[in-house]
């Protein structure tokens, strides 16, 4: 208990080596980081987390070492995680973090890590999850969530940010519609980057026609997501873009009020769902696996003993002490 309770008070106190140390654990799966999730929740609940994603191309990553020299500069800190499709062989992310932002590594005020999805359909990955949990314990003021993507996936990895921005160049018609069904609904912000191309003002309609075709939704005084353009390179744009999640930020704390917008009630819920599926995937496949069962199971559909649906039943039922409907 020594132990844990020395990491703890490491990782509150800004330790960056205990937390790179810490983070790594939960990447690599030991339960005794999972114990220590749990003594460091308490400490969580202050950072406000700001969730960037976008096709691959769109200059997310620049976006970001922009927000980070602006946050910087106005003396607060940040810790940013590149949440990016995992490689087919090693299961790590294909971009370090040092490749992504060589000017801010020697900056105490940020840490950076690159995360990988490790394969995940759907909600936020268990590492994830934790590293922010962790980045907030340390006392990070801003947590920047840039994920890989416009799909569904990528609309659950936002789901514990405050501010969801969705990323877009010109040129992207066809694709804004595809990406109506999935994130684009989730967008607090739309930026517009590499604006002075062609195209931009018709992307900008097409975004402006969308919300206008739901005009419901921003019905009685709710927020309704503002479209920026910029240019990230040069970072024209990225403190009007700014001033927006300020905005947002203190429309939230309206809703919400100062208890803590991380754990208001949809967030958690979110989290929460997210979580038990992660566990009980783990727990019956460990079970099944070790139990033999499950090859069995494999054998059987194989022979033509049973099918497929029926094997599925059989193995998970009777875990879950559910009659067979």
């Amino acid at each position: 208990m020594g132990k844990a309770r020395s990491i703890i008070q490491k990782v509150t106190s800004g330790d960056i080596r205990t937390v790179a140390r810490l983070i790594g654990d939960i990447d690599d799966g030991i339960e005794e980081a999972r114990d220590l999730l749990k003594e460091l929740y308490p400490y969580t609940g202050r950072a406000y987390i700001i969730g960037i994603t976008g096709a691959p191309g769109v200059g997310k990553s620049t976006l970001v070492d922009q927000m980070a020299s602006h946050i910087r500069k106005n003396g607060k800190t940040l810790g940013i995680l590149a949440v990016d499709p995992s490689s087919p062989f090693s299961g790590g992310a294909f971009l370090g973090d040092r490749v992504r932002m060589q000017r801010h590594s020697m900056d105490q005020g940020v840490f950076i890590r690159s995360m990988a999805t490790r394969g995940h359909s759907g909600g936020l990955t268990g590492t994830t999850r934790g590293a922010i949990d962790v980045l907030d314990a340390m006392g990070k003021d801003y947590i920047i969530l840039e994920t890989a993507g416009v799909g569904q996936e990528a609309a659950d990895l936002l789901k514990s940010a405050h501010t969801k921005v969705i990323v877009l160049i010109p040129g992207m018609g066809d694709d804004i519609q595809a990406m109506k069904a999935g994130i684009l609904e989730a967008g607090d912000i739309f930026l517009i980057n590499k604006s002075d191309r062609e195209g931009a003002e018709k992307t900008l309609n097409d975004l402006r026609l969308m919300m206008d075709m739901d005009q419901k939704k921003y019905a009685d005084g709710r927020w309704r997501p503002p479209i920026i353009k910029i240019e990230a390179l040069s970072g024209r744009g990225v403190e009007e873009f700014l001033v927006e999640v300020e905005r947002h930020r203190n429309c939230l704390m309206k809703d919400n009020g100062s208890l803590g917008l991380r754990r208001n009630k949809e967030m958690v819920s979110a989290e929460l769902k997210d979580m038990v599926s992660a566990r009980l995937l783990e727990e019956v496949i460990g079970h099944l696996a070790a139990s033999g069962d499950f090859n069995d199971a494999v054998d059987a559909v194989v022979r033509g003993d049973t099918d497929p649906y029926s094997a599925c039943d059989n193995l998970i039922l009777p875990l879950l002490k559910i009659p067979d409907l």
